[in-house]
């Protein structure tokens, strides 16, 4: 059946398998707000929008008197941009798929874009097609390729002069927005669009529903791209493909529908900044806790790191993201592919997470029980229940516990100074 360009009919597509399998993905910040690199991804915005104190005092301590954010182009160099050394680091973190700014609400884009003169990649700065260049090297290494894009542009005139309309006329989105999405579609066949930038205006103004239907009708992608929900300014968890709901949402209870948690190593801001400092980075184990959380509650996960204008991922986000692809090494069987089970997490804590596998459970630990005795209250134990730990050869002993539930005896731990690193995997076999 064909799809109709409206929310009925699109909201009822299947969300294509590949992305409820794939569970961790990977989420790149990188623009001319690289440069600058203070504050946010929204330099330009709470500098020139808001006119900010902190931000006017920065530019006029570091740059030339008149300074425009324009100037900061030509140093977005991506001298030591290496997609093949990204795809690979993105490939040991563990990640299924990855997501890259081609456009923020900035507007400036990191292709070629024909309808971005003078404000793209090509033109300006790494004279690169940076959309390209990494497409081609993440589909060498067999992960797949979402394309962020945002619908507005803070100071386009087109956009802001649209808006003065009351949104009733669409000049910006039939000359800008629409002409970049069908191009990054036909151009790079991604398997995933990013969509934000949508909350200012209503669906009528983006047009969204027919970009939708034809990319899930006719476009070269139509049976496996995957979208999320910022098409429009009240679409977010109600409409489009899976839903983001909010920046690192995280809900509560099991969702009805896919979702997706995106978060940031930098827990300040999404593109790179040079000041940050050590407190402000996610470390190993608050990385693995959300991943698991998410997991068990059916999200994806997707983690972001912002590079620096030169191109490089700097040591301390590799340092995170190769933890957690040893983690993932051991315990992703409990991870990629898995579902929700009956109970997500034990509820007397929030420190033991449930996925499963057909018939298999499993119990993701995030603390290491003192006496090296887990306590399981939520699975019903059989004669038939073998316990083991990922990583670990070997069965282990379990016995019921009173009331409900299993007492799992632990491999002995060597005694260490540090806590031991975080999340361990029981693989529950005939339980309940």
């Amino acid at each position: 059946p064909r799809y109709r360009p409206d929310w009925d009919s699109l909201d009822a597509r299947p969300l294509p398998t590949w992305f409820d399998q794939a569970k961790v993905g990977v989420f790149v910040h990188w623009g001319v707000f690289s440069v600058p690199a203070w504050g946010s991804e929204w330099f330009w915005w709470h500098w020139r929008g808001e006119h900010r104190a902190d931000y006017e005092h920065f530019v006029q301590r570091r740059y030339p008197p008149d300074t425009t954010y324009a100037d900061f182009a030509p140093h977005f160099t991506a001298h030591d941009f290496q997609p093949r050394e990204w795809a690979q680091l993105f490939q040991r973190a563990g990640a299924r798929y990855m997501v890259l700014t081609t456009k923020h609400h900035e507007g400036f884009t990191n292709w070629g874009s024909s309808v971005s003169w003078n404000w793209n990649s090509l033109d300006t700065g790494p004279h690169r097609d940076l959309v390209g260049e990494l497409g081609q090297a993440l589909r060498e290494s067999n992960i797949r390729y979402g394309l962020y894009h945002s619908l507005l542009e803070w100071f386009n005139p087109l956009y802001l002069a649209d808006k003065e309309s009351g949104f009733k006329t669409q000049n910006f989105v039939l000359k800008k927005t629409m002409p970049e999405l069908y191009d990054l579609v036909l151009k790079y066949k991604p398997d995933l669009i990013w969509s934000d930038g949508d909350w200012e205006a209503p669906e009528s103004y983006w047009n969204s529903t027919s970009f939708l239907a034809w990319l899930y009708n006719d476009s070269p992608v139509k049976d496996t791209v995957v979208v999320n929900d910022r098409w429009c300014n009240n679409c977010s968890c109600h409409h489009g493909g899976y839903y983001n709901c909010a920046d690192k949402y995280k809900p509560g209870t099991l969702p009805a529908h896919k979702w997706e948690m995106c978060s940031s190593i930098d827990k300040l801001s999404w593109g790179y900044r040079s000041n940050m400092n050590i407190a402000e980075i996610m470390d190993e184990a608050s990385i693995i806790e959300e991943l698991v959380q998410t997991v068990s509650f059916g999200g994806n996960y997707l983690l972001n790191v912002g590079p620096t204008k030169e191109g490089v991922i700097v040591p301390i986000f590799q340092e995170r993201l190769l933890a957690l692809g040893r983690w993932l090494d051991t315990n992703g069987e409990a991870i990629y592919e898995s579902k929700p089970w009956r109970v997500q997490v034990e509820n007397s804590t929030d420190t033991i997470w449930y996925t499963s596998k057909g018939p298999v459970v499993y119990a993701i630990f995030l603390i290491w029980p003192r006496d090296n005795v887990l306590k399981l209250s939520s699975p019903t134990p059989s004669p038939a229940t073998q316990v083991t730990m990922l990583g670990f050869v070997g069965t282990l002993e379990w016995q019921k516990a009173p009331g409900k539930g299993l007492l799992v005896t632990l491999p002995y731990m060597l005694p260490s100074p540090l806590p031991p690193q975080s999340g361990w995997t029981l693989r529950l076999e005939g339980v309940k």
